[in-house]
């Protein structure tokens, strides 16, 4: 019996890892998708998202609400720069720290961009009734905890720890209080 648990858990491991990549390989189409004809990656274009919602944002607090190295969406601002979509300013406070901003090429780009994800996502995500689309957001969630580096010196800075931590975040809530999480 215990041999059969165990047998169960690795196919189960298997589907996991398999769901996981699959999700990978989906955004990753969809980035190409992105840049092939609108000249743009997703994580770019997530970018102009939140720089357009948070006026004059640095780039720390970037990285933070997309989970990412700062010196990764440094990278990102780079190249949005060099298209003219963004400004970074020189803080006036604080001569150490870069405001962005965005340009008017950026504002109309993002009048006319798709959305980061698959608008099929999106239909059939907000097609779902709201226990189910509550019920993929803690699995999602706790899979993120699972999968967080013990070290916390391994994961880079703004990344979300538990899932706790997530539903604090601006923007990010869930649809109603499913009582105390037993996962």
């Amino acid at each position: 019996m215990e041999s059969n648990n165990a047998y169960a858990g690795t196919m189960m491991t298997g589907q996991i890892l398999t769901a996981l990549r699959q999700i990978a390989q989906a955004i990753d189409l969809h980035s190409r998708y992105l840049e092939k004809n609108y000249s743009i990656t997703g994580p770019q274009l997530i970018v102009l998202q939140v720089v357009r919602q948070n006026k004059m944002i640095s780039i720390g607090k970037v990285a933070a609400e997309m989970s990412l190295n700062i010196s990764t969406v440094t990278g990102i601002v780079a190249r949005l720069e060099k298209k003219n979509l963004l400004t970074r300013t020189r803080c006036a406070k604080d001569k150490r720290r870069f405001l962005l901003n965005l340009t008017g090429e950026g504002e109309h780009f993002l009048q006319t961009a798709p959305q980061p994800v698959q608008e099929q996502f999106l239909t059939r995500f907000e097609g779902l009734e709201n226990w189910e689309k509550n019920m993929i957001l803690s699995s999602l969630q706790r899979l993120v905890d699972l999968m967080q580096a013990p070290d916390s010196a391994m994961a880079p800075s703004g990344v979300v720890r538990d899932s706790n931590e997530l539903n604090a975040r601006p923007g990010i809530e869930l649809l109603y209080d499913p009582g105390p999480q037993n996962l």
